[in-house]
């Protein structure tokens, strides 16, 4: 019988890393991808840990260039014999500070990645999965996806549109016998916030108020951050359960937001928010 297969991007670290060495040691046939292979230490360093290598194929896949698009889904589909079980979305960039303050150009590449990227893969993929009848694709997307966030509002942006667009799209994809399943994690120590940049120019009329936010949110994840391999797992049970439910909270915050969403008032929430971070007014 042959193995279950998986392409997942961003593997080079965080979710996307764990994921892959998940998979790996639960039998499934993994196509590890990332925009940069030279990256790949720590991939490699851990699925030969896990005794995994011989379920991992590495392929260069970077979502914000259709080329490597094409490329990357043509070798996945060489690799798997034309078929392909499931993909996870799961390739992201942040940048945190005021928006006023943030440039565009770091604002154009968070959406390009966290929002574009994820539909240009998923268009490259569905005529494969049309022709099965069959795949599920899961999207990394965060609490973050229904819940405002001070000083990371670009990244917040680009989640809310991923998360309207799937539960959108999922209208069209049943008839095809594919399903479409979110994962929102809460706070997690990984490497997308420590490589993201932070805008708080001296000059900046929210600069003291950036900094502040910046401090807190670093505190919030210190004392609450979760262990990432709690996201990896999540990401092999809603792949191996027969039914997964379409939006997945993974960590206790996460949880919370989503059920006060729409029920208390904005206004509280957003209270709620800056006393659990500590925030407190800055006089600009």
């Amino acid at each position: 019988m042959s193995k279950r297969t998986v392409l997942i991007t961003g593997t080079s670290a965080g979710f996307g890393m764990l994921a892959a060495v998940e998979l790996a040691k639960r039998g499934w046939h993994v196509i590890a991808t990332m925009r940069n292979l030279e990256r790949r230490g720590r991939l490699d360093a851990a699925i030969a840990e896990a005794g995994v290598a011989a379920n991992v194929d590495l392929v260069q896949l970077d979502v914000t260039d259709p080329d490597s698009i094409a490329r990357g889904v043509a070798d996945t589909l060489a690799l798997t014999g034309g078929k392909l079980d499931a993909v996870v979305n799961n390739a992201g960039v942040a940048a945190g500070g005021a928006f006023e303050d943030i440039p565009d150009a770091d604002l154009r590449r968070v959406i390009e990645t966290n929002f574009f990227g994820v539909l240009g893969l998923t268009r490259a993929l569905l005529p494969t999965f049309r022709k099965q009848r069959a795949g599920r694709i899961v999207f990394i997307s965060s609490e973050a996806g229904f819940n405002g966030q001070p000083a990371n509002s670009i990244y917040v942006a680009s989640k809310w549109a991923l998360e309207g667009w799937v539960e959108s799209i999922a209208y069209e994809l049943e008839q095809f016998g594919i399903e479409l399943v979110l994962v929102e994690p809460g706070p997690y120590v990984t490497d997308i916030w420590q490589a993201s940049p932070r805008v708080a120019p001296a000059d900046s009329p929210y600069r003291r108020w950036s900094e502040n936010a910046f401090r807190a949110g670093d505190a919030h994840v210190a004392a609450d951050g979760g262990d990432p391999q709690d996201v990896a797992v999540k990401i092999a049970k809603v792949l191996e359960v027969k039914h997964p439910r379409f939006r997945n909270p993974v960590h206790r915050t996460a949880h919370y937001m989503h059920i006060v969403r729409g029920k208390l008032p904005s206004r509280w929430i957003k209270r709620g928010v800056e006393a659990y971070l500590g925030l407190r007014k800055v006089r600009l």
